[in-house]
């Protein structure tokens, strides 16, 4: 699953980008077009005492994908350019500056987190709109010369998002079935994405990061389906990654801050991502494999190996939880807590998983 980092030019956003990463691109360069790509390990706490208990060669923590995407002025926000590369993810980080900086001023003149997080989603959702109007101009053409009913689901189907867009509301907020996201998978709408704003904050409001919504006035975007608001410190974060773990939860304690906010931030993206860790356990590797919320056990399978989808019999299924308590899995299979699933059985967050299988 790929995330992009969006946002205007001088909001810190590859700062952030380099402290979920581990990059150390340059955050000055002026005028660059590329996109930055990097990859960050989900903090788990469940996967660092599983580790703990099984002191494996490997440790794998999940991960995630980040795309930086090049920042932008106000007025190239409406670029086709700059909104057709962000249909490549599958979900966004808007980067909103709330900081103030006389050394480096905004590039709209001020700083104001709700009219930046407003106009951002704006354009994704007159970009939405143009690609649909086009789309239902093709589609009236084809439906006048041949009937089919797929075509006809699919312009009546857009006809709402349609109307949706013209109210201005993201095509998130539609609740769609199988069959309709189905239908429109192909389309990658901007509007449709889950969004995460990302409010970066003054070091002096550190302590704050929790209040982002109250503080600035989001908490009906903050109740919106697939979005999610939260505040981070750049600068701080910045400070975090150049200390020792020793120092980093000093340090923290004398800020009265209860946790990264960048451990919080890929969490965050985690859920909104509709995403589930499972886990593989043993004395040469501990693991968290990444999937889909929803997904049955022989497809998990696959995630491991396409072999234990294909010969999958039966997996054996614990909760992580379950094992931490107890110590093995031979004590949770004397407690009755180690079980057998079929294919079907569908994951949750923090199964534990030993598939038999035969090839």
């Amino acid at each position: 699953m790929k995330s992009g980092i969006v946002g205007l030019k001088q909001v810190g956003k590859t700062t952030i980008f380099n402290i979920l990463t581990g990059a150390q691109t340059d955050t000055g360069a002026a005028g660059r077009r590329d996109t930055h790509v990097g990859v960050a390990a989900i903090p788990d706490e469940r996967v660092t005492r599983l580790s703990e208990l099984y002191q494996p060669h490997k440790t794998i923590y999940a991960t995630a994908e980040y795309l930086d995407y090049p920042g932008v002025e106000p007025s190239e926000l409406k670029e086709p350019t700059f909104l057709a590369g962000l249909r490549a993810v599958d979900a966004l980080l808007h980067v909103v500056r709330a900081f103030q900086s006389p050394a480096v001023p905004h590039p709209a003149g001020s700083v104001d987190v709700k009219r930046d997080i407003g106009n951002m989603e704006l354009e994704m959702i007159f970009s939405d709109l143009f690609q649909i109007e086009r789309r239902l101009e093709r589609l009236e053409k084809d439906l006048k010369k041949i009937k089919s009913k797929d075509l006809e689901a699919e312009n009546a189907l857009l006809l709402r998002f349609k109307e949706c867009l013209e109210g201005e509301r993201p095509l998130r907020e539609l609740e769609l079935d199988a069959e309709e996201e189905r239908r429109v998978r192909g389309f990658t709408f901007l509007s449709q994405k889950p969004l995460l704003h990302v409010v970066n904050m003054d070091e002096e409001d550190a302590r704050d990061l929790g209040s982002v919504v109250e503080r600035f006035g989001l908490a009906e975007l903050a109740g919106r389906p697939k979005v999610v608001v939260a505040g981070v410190c750049g600068r701080i974060e910045e400070e975090l990654c150049r200390l020792s773990p020793e120092e980093a939860r000093e340090f923290m304690t004398d800020m009265g801050i209860a946790e990264s906010g960048m451990a919080r931030l890929l969490r965050e993206n985690y859920r909104l991502l509709g995403l589930l860790s499972f886990f593989t356990v043993g004395e040469d590797e501990v693991r968290a494999w990444t999937v889909p919320r929803g997904t049955a056990a022989q497809r998990a399978a696959g995630t491991i190996h396409s072999d234990l989808e294909k010969g999958f019999i039966r997996a054996e299924v614990a909760a992580c939880a379950d094992l931490l308590a107890h110590g093995s899995l031979p004590a949770l299979k004397d407690k009755g807590l180690l079980h057998l699933e079929g294919k079907d059985y569908v994951l949750r967050d923090g199964d534990i998983m030993h598939v038999r299988f035969n090839v």
